[in-house]
């Protein structure tokens, strides 16, 4: 029997897709819907009768796939960052780097932002209820996002969304786009 360890998601609800690692072979195991059309099943090379494919997005490779041979970080679960912003002592910082998260796809506000260009706001959501009591609590917590120009739906979404963010204390968010700094939108 394999010894699986959890690597990644990108799903922001913990679901699928997802990355397993073997801890005794290195193998690793992807999770994800499978790929069943027969003409999109007939464009793979090598696929044999006992094969199965799934679809993942590449995302989810580039953020929790192995890059090295032997593994050099061990990554915490989505719990385990999830609990570090209501155990953190002084400060919390977000880093946002990527043109999009497929959490943020998942999100139902996405396709509601899409649509009128206005990120919903859930302050009563876990996470902006946490947040609110970390900052009444006196501890910080700042976000730097670094967007594209022109930015991405996705970082339109989050920069529409820093209402939400700021609403629960967070600092406001710093805007760089093509190495030049820039105010964020108001």
């Amino acid at each position: 029997m394999r010894r699986l360890r959890f690597t990644g998601t990108d799903s922001k609800n913990g679901g699928c897709p997802s990355i397993h690692e073997d801890t005794n072979s290195g193998d690793v195991i992807v999770q994800g819907p499978p790929l069943t059309e027969p003409d999109d099943l007939a464009q793979l090379q090598n696929f044999g009768p006992g094969d199965a494919a799934v679809v993942v997005p590449r995302e989810l490779l580039v953020n929790h796939a192995p890059k090295e041979m032997h593994r050099v970080r061990q990554l915490i679960s989505p719990q385990e960052f999830g609990q570090l912003f209501h155990t953190f002592e002084h400060s919390a910082w977000h880093l946002e780097t990527r043109g999009g998260y497929a959490s943020d796809r998942e999100d139902l506000g996405f396709d509601e932002f899409l649509e009128t260009g206005e990120a919903p706001m859930d302050l009563a959501s876990d996470w902006c209820t946490n947040i609110r009591q970390q900052t009444n609590g006196g501890k910080y917590v700042g976000r730097v996002r670094v967007v594209d120009d022109p930015p991405t739906d996705g970082q339109r979404f989050l920069l529409s969304y820093a209402r939400c963010n700021a609403a629960t204390g967070e600092r406001r968010p710093q805007r760089v786009a093509q190495g030049r700094r820039a105010r964020a939108p108001r």
